[in-house]
């Protein structure tokens, strides 16, 4: 079968690409005017609003900036100034200053002198900014603290580096993918890197920026919530042409609330953790759903392309893209493997295996064509159920 291919992203570790200028521009140019709502502006209950032209940012004068700071403010802010995209950096610089940022800087080295280990690397804390820049966002997934364990948080919520296997709740969303788009397929290895998806333009933003080693939520209530909500609260009122805000569970929700559901699409659910993935996570529809909505306001090249495998595409579902091409020993083999993805619910006090599997729709198979739809299957026992829905298997350095 022919078919067209496009890359899914980057290597694992490697820091981002500039992006574009072209494409960034083409993708945040006047939204495109559409007569009906769709499935994606039904769910906000009303049209896209007119065209609103973003506010320009003046020109940001680092050095300048770095200069006027304190010699105190200088010295707790380094990780800031070494670390932060320009482009954030130049928005979120009076919130750095702030009396609340400082002291939590100063708990962070009051941690670190106290010999307490804490997550991401230090270099790691900010690589959603650089990975994501500012001016190339068009899709926020809000998360929650970020992985506590060795070798698992690099400072993009739900995505941990080779080799640590991805966690049960980014296993559950690539099942929510599965559904969405059945040409889906987990990365290779159990793999759950997800920089290709910040590299085009997927902000994975943990509410809590830090954690203490094996200590969910030990960061919390500390200041870095004041900040990331500074964060989100900048794309809904300066990328005012509007990006989608992904909050699942109860405490995303709240992160997203002064988000301005007419200018912006608002997409929520329950969290993908085993323990309440089964309450409606999997059928969400959230990642299709963004891409309409982004394709209705800026054309298909307004889209997030899901795929996570090199050479890999979702976006040309129904004309044949993203499949494999030609025929073989073994093709029916990779296919089937390529059409099962595995995640885990809880039930009772049981983790249960779940499977997306992709059959051919009965419309399809009756008509001699070859769609394709994804059912949901709850398999045997795994394991007993863990009440830390933020805990992933640990890998040792």
């Amino acid at each position: 079968m022919s078919t067209m291919k496009r890359k899914a992203g980057a290597e694992a570790g490697a820091e981002p690409k500039k992006a574009k200028q072209g494409s960034i521009m083409s993708f945040f140019g006047a939204p495109k005017p559409s007569a009906s709502s769709g499935s994606a502006s039904a769910s906000n209950s009303a049209a896209a609003p007119a065209p609103v032209p973003e506010p320009v940012a003046p020109k940001f004068d680092k050095a300048k900036w770095v200069a006027s700071l304190t010699p105190e403010q200088r010295t707790l802010l380094q990780l800031e100034i070494d670390t932060l995209h320009e482009s954030w950096l130049a928005l979120l610089k009076d919130e750095l200053v702030t009396k609340e940022f400082l002291e939590m800087k100063k708990f962070l080295d009051r941690e670190t002198a106290a010999g307490k280990k804490w997550f991401p690397p230090s270099e790691d804390v900010y690589s959603w900014s650089r990975y994501t820049p500012f001016n190339t966002v068009k899709v926020v997934i809000v998360g929650q603290d970020p992985y506590h364990n060795h070798n698992q948080a690099h400072g993009l919520a739900f995505s941990v580096r080779a080799p640590t296997p991805a966690p049960p709740s980014l296993k559950n969303m690539y099942i929510a993918l599965k559904n969405d788009y059945p040409s889906f397929a987990a990365p290779a290895n159990r793999g759950g890197l997800l920089t290709p998806w910040a590299e085009r333009g997927v902000l994975m933003l943990n509410t809590c920026l830090t954690v203490r080693a094996h200590e969910a939520n030990s960061h919390s209530n500390r200041g870095w919530e004041r900040f990331t909500q500074r964060v989100i609260d900048l794309v809904a009122a300066r990328r005012a042409r509007g990006v989608v805000f992904m909050a699942w569970g109860t405490p995303a929700g709240k992160r997203v609330l002064r988000v301005d559901a007419k200018r912006h699409l608002v997409l929520k659910s329950v969290h993908p953790s085993p323990l309440s993935a089964s309450r409606g996570f999997f059928t969400c529809g959230h990642f299709r759903t963004a891409n309409e909505w982004l394709a209705e306001r800026y054309g298909p090249q307004g889209r997030v392309d899901w795929a996570l495998t090199e050479g890999a595409s979702v976006l040309g579902e129904g004309s044949g893209e993203g499949e494999e091409v030609g025929d073989g020993p073994g093709k029916k083999g990779r296919e089937e493997e390529k059409d099962k993805v595995e995640g885990e619910a809880v039930e009772g006090s049981v983790v249960k295996k779940v499977e997306a599997v992709v059959k051919a729709s009965v419309l399809g198979a009756n008509a001699g064509g070859n769609e394709k739809e994804t059912a949901v299957e709850t398999k045997g026992a795994i394991g007993k159920a863990e009440d830390d829905e933020n805990a992933a298997p640990e890998v040792q350095a």
